[in-house]
């Protein structure tokens, strides 16, 4: 691979478009791009290496809503796919 020069483009995943979109490299350090500026939305945040931000996980309101409508309908609450488990 090349080395890489300021104003390069490269794909990186955006937080703000959640998507993977081409880059221009703003900063390196030690010869890795530190931080980077998305082409599409111009959000300049720091170089994931292409990998998301990782997920939230459920909030304690969600776990409370799905306890109070189980206990309405009888039912075990469905999986966010839709798919009942087997």
């Amino acid at each position: 691979m090349p080395e890489l020069r300021l104003g390069d483009i490269i794909d990186d995943h955006c937080s703000r478009c959640r998507l993977l979109t081409n880059h221009s490299i703003v900063s390196i350090l030690n010869g890795e791009p530190a931080k980077v500026h998305c082409r599409t939305c111009y959000f300049e945040h720091d170089y994931r290496q292409g990998k998301p931000a990782p997920k939230k996980p459920s909030s304690k309101k969600a776990k409370l809503y799905d306890a109070v409508l189980s206990s309405i309908t009888g039912e075990e609450p469905q999986p966010k796919g839709g798919r009942k488990p087997e």
